[in-house]
């Protein structure tokens, strides 16, 4: 499973502006939306905070991994969203989270969208990749820095 063949430039926001992790959800959900991934916006959102109230989606190392499934969601489809500022996302080691990739997948079983969770987890160890990330200066750059280290 490669991150590459599911985002896109449109599907990538460089420049986040939410102050908390409600409103960066919602904005991320929004992403989505636009994208013309999702069809409700607010039933997306309402899946996702559901799944984020289960237990924080912060892993730790400035990023998270929302997600969520749903029937409003038109096919396995990811976003990347970046805060410069940093904010409290409740993650596990306590710290601001600066990358954000939020996953959207159909209700129902689906080992790609496991792949999809595993692959980015795998990638976000990397402090090499997350210093790059930040560094994006375009959609089109956090994309080729995502292509380089897969």
């Amino acid at each position: 499973m490669q991150l590459s063949t599911l985002l896109k430039p449109e599907m990538i926001k460089l420049d986040l502006t939410a102050s908390n992790k409600e409103m960066v959800l919602k904005e991320m959900v929004g992403v989505l939306y636009q994208g013309g991934k999702i069809k409700s916006e607010d039933n997306f959102y309402d899946k996702v905070l559901a799944r984020e109230a289960e237990t924080t989606t912060g892993m730790g190392r400035g990023i998270a991994i929302p997600h969520g499934k749903s029937d409003e969601v038109k096919e396995l489809s990811l976003a990347l969203g970046i805060c410069k500022e940093g904010m409290d996302f409740k993650s596990i080691d306590g710290q601001p989270v600066y990358i954000i990739f939020m996953v959207a997948d159909f209700a129902g079983t689906s080992p790609e969208y496991l792949k999809l969770l595993s692959k980015i987890s795998f990638l976000v160890r990397k402090d090499e990749f997350r210093e790059a990330l930040l560094t994006a200066e375009t959609s089109q750059s956090a994309l080729d820095i995502i292509k380089r280290y897969e």
